[in-house]
């Protein structure tokens, strides 16, 4: 009886220790989801640490069908929101994006020049196209979030 106590109490320890140091981990993936908005246009964001990822989401990829090209914008550029910021090309149309917020991009994803599929297999993590430094964050208060964006497509 004494063996069995001891082994659940080493169990119940790891099972705290485990989830303790899980713990901000399953924390930090909620915040990052959280931060994603949207535009009615179908274009995201999401912010780290003023800087937003800007992609177009997978709804609008499904619409434009396979990806062919896509345009991304110059480092350096300092962009207004709702400004263009790429052009994605598919075998069905083609298609401005435009920035949903303001700012300076600092990064534009280089992989989609050889691969602009990654549009369509990963829009939300590998198909991203740049990244800005947002200039004011109060803009992302205009933008919908992911509920707002689920009954928008619905409609």
């Amino acid at each position: 009886m004494i063996s069995l106590r001891l082994a659940a109490s080493a169990a119940a320890r790891f099972q705290a220790a485990h989830f303790q140091a899980a713990r901000p981990l399953r924390m930090l993936a909620l915040r990052t989801y959280a931060t994603r908005r949207y535009t009615p246009e179908h274009e995201w964001v999401s912010v780290s640490n003023g800087v937003g990822t800007v992609g177009i989401t997978d709804y609008a990829q499904k619409a434009l069908g396979d990806v062919v090209f896509v345009e991304v914008p110059s480092v350096g550029a300092v962009l207004k929101r709702k400004e263009i910021i790429s052009a994605v090309e598919s075998v069905k149309a083609a298609s401005d994006v435009y920035a949903p917020v303001g700012g300076e991009v600092v990064e534009v994803n280089t992989k989609l020049g050889d691969e602009p599929s990654l549009i369509n297999t990963s829009p939300y993590e590998e198909g991203w196209i740049a990244k800005i430094k947002v200039a004011d964050e109060t803009q992302l208060d205009g933008l919908l979030s992911e509920e707002q964006y689920a009954a928008h497509i619905a409609e």
